[in-house]
């Protein structure tokens, strides 16, 4: 409600957010249509002229108190994190709409996309974090139903609305991610048929046609991020294979005929937590620590999974200082 556009529908309610990579047309005299530079992030994106900077700080700051509240019993951290909740999905007067009808909005072209519902992927992590609070005297059950209902509304207008029907179909990164949502929230409400149907799909619609046998995403490497955009994919599709382990499906060990697999996609980039070794394709940017420590929680994850000391060996390239600094986003327990 504190955002200071207000979407197409007139609502403040409904959230709303900009394309990151559209600019303004420098050629025009007005900017419009805004144009396309991938990869080049338009601050208006994060700041509070759209809901997504606040949608981005809200999910987790609710996964770590919600976090804190699990390991040590403290009341305090899961009052606020219910305080959080409340405001932005059960309060009438702040509550946000079970939509994105306005996400990703591209100035002189499109009032929503369906390449906004990415901004929700945080969604399924939530859904951890409501069954830590649940178990605190300041989550009520009341709340608890209210969130079940807000994100089985949200669930329905994925699977049924244009955008979400776009983003379904979508091929890449996009497309990883709206399953993640998708079976993420059918699990929490109890559908665990379309949460198996969701994640067994995943094998020939996501993994076969994503990943190559040598383990590149073609996708993801067109981009001028394509390191960033490659992690981003895979972290999709890891969250997808723990998903699956909880309804029977095993993504984990799918290999196509010619080889095509999670852990394929995993080799081609683990060598690159090492911060001297040069990525060969394009990124317009250096690569991030904070993509080095994704892709270090990966390998944590991955050797848990196959059993596999060299993912965790290769853990050593990383400066020990960062390690350490960052050790919570490598260890934190999802479960």
């Amino acid at each position: 409600m504190e955002k200071e556009l207000v979407p197409p529908s007139g609502d403040k309610h409904d959230y709303m957010s900009i394309g990151p990579y559209w600019w303004p047309d420098p050629q025009q005299p007005n900017g419009l249509p805004y144009i396309r530079r991938d990869g080049e992030r338009n601050p208006e994106h994060d700041t509070s002229r759209t809901d997504s900077h606040a949608l981005h700080a809200l999910f987790p700051s609710v996964q770590t108190l919600a976090l804190a509240y699990r390991e040590s019993g403290d009341e305090r951290y899961a009052a606020h994190a219910a305080e959080l909740l409340r405001v932005w999905f059960l309060k009438p007067a702040t509550k946000m709409n079970p939509n994105l009808n306005y996400g990703q909005a591209i100035a002189g072209r499109v009032e929503g996309r369906g390449t906004g519902i990415i901004e929700t992927r945080g969604l399924s992590s939530l859904t951890s974090a409501l069954t830590w609070l649940s178990k605190s005297k300041a989550w009520t059950e009341s709340d608890q139903q209210g969130m079940k209902e807000w994100l089985s509304q949200y669930l329905d207008w994925l699977l049924t609305s244009k955008n979400g029907l776009q983003e379904a179909a979508a091929r890449n990164n996009h497309g990883s991610w709206y399953d993640v949502q998708v079976a993420s929230l059918a699990l929490f409400n109890g559908d665990r048929d379309r949460a198996r149907r969701v994640i067994e799909e995943a094998k020939s619609k996501r993994i076969a046609v994503q990943i190559e046998p040598d383990g590149r995403q073609p996708l993801e490497l067109a981009r001028t991020l394509s390191f960033s955009y490659s992690l981003f994919n895979l972290q999709a599709l890891f969250d997808l294979a723990e998903l699956g382990d909880k309804v029977g499906v095993d993504l984990w060990h799918f290999k196509t005929a010619d080889g095509r697999s999670l852990r394929a996609a995993l080799d081609l980039l683990a060598p690159y937590v090492d911060p001297t070794k040069k990525w060969p394709h394009q990124q317009i940017h250096p690569i991030a620590l904070d993509d080095r420590l994704s892709l270090a929680a990966l390998l944590r994850r991955a050797a848990l999974v196959y059993h596999e000391p060299r993912y965790e060996q290769l853990l050593t390239r990383l400066p020990a200082k960062e390690l350490r600094a960052n050790r919570l986003q490598i260890l934190w327990p999802r479960a």
